[in-house]
């Protein structure tokens, strides 16, 4: 479903991605983890090409993402994005914030965009809220109509950017709980996350990152129990992020 093919990227002179390879499968969740600046959200960015890439291919249903004929709307329709900061439409409701894109680049009717839009909302949770404004929901509320808004588009795969990084860790679960709906429903998904126990619940592979480039692309049960296979970096970091 995604290739990633020797990817590298550079901010002027300075490397950010150094020959990343991995393939994400139909129905796999993968999750993507490492320290902070190891490139993690730019390379999951550059997957629906919301970060150029200057070494490398990336494909995504056999459609390369680094074609300059792409159509961007369409890619980005068929791969879904949530962010950490949720990236909805103030002036808008909830309702509205759904079914925009479905109008303007999937061509639905404003009724059929509307049911499709309930029905979503319905599925995590935010029917009752769909008049609301996003300045009205608090942040697990907004970040699961993120999620709800993805989905309205009918992607193949979707994209998780420490999407419960900002959030209170009360309504951590909410988002989660979505997240593991959709995992267990055959998404195919690829998560950077700091998420220890989401990886350890639904994760098929655990990627780790650091320095730009991948250190380790295994299974969970082997990222997880087989210590000595595991890399120094990756134990190190482990440690740290499970000792509490």
């Amino acid at each position: 479903m995604i290739e990633i093919q020797q990817v590298s990227k550079w901010y002027g002179d300075f490397r950010v991605l150094t020959g990343c390879t991995t393939t994400i499968r139909k129905g796999e969740v993968v999750v993507v983890c490492g320290p902070s600046g190891s490139g993690k959200s730019t390379l999951i960015k550059c997957v629906n090409a919301l970060e150029p890439f200057q070494k490398g291919i990336i494909k995504v249903d056999g459609v390369s993402v680094g074609d300059p004929k792409i159509d961007l709307n369409a890619l980005r329709a068929r791969v879904g994005m949530v962010f950490q900061h949720f990236e909805l439409f103030p002036h808008l409701s909830i309702e509205q914030n759904l079914s925009l894109a479905q109008r303007k680049v999937l061509k639905r009717s404003a009724s059929q965009a509307r049911d499709k839009s309930l029905a979503l909302l319905e599925r995590v949770g935010m029917q009752a809220h769909a008049h609301k404004y996003p300045s009205q929901l608090s942040g697990g509320q907004q970040q699961r109509v993120a999620i709800a808004r993805a989905l309205a588009m009918d992607p193949i795969a979707m994209l998780f950017d420490e999407p419960t990084s900002a959030l209170d860790p009360e309504m951590v679960t909410e988002v989660l709980d979505v997240m593991v709906s959709l995992a267990r429903d055959g998404m195919t998904m690829m998560c950077v996350t700091h998420e220890m126990g989401f990886a350890r619940k639904v994760a098929n592979r655990v990627i780790f990152m650091d320095g730009g480039s991948i250190v380790e692309d295994c299974a969970k049960e082997e990222f997880f129990g087989n210590t000595a296979a595991r890399s120094d970096r990756a134990q190190q970091f482990l440690s740290k992020i499970l000792q509490h």
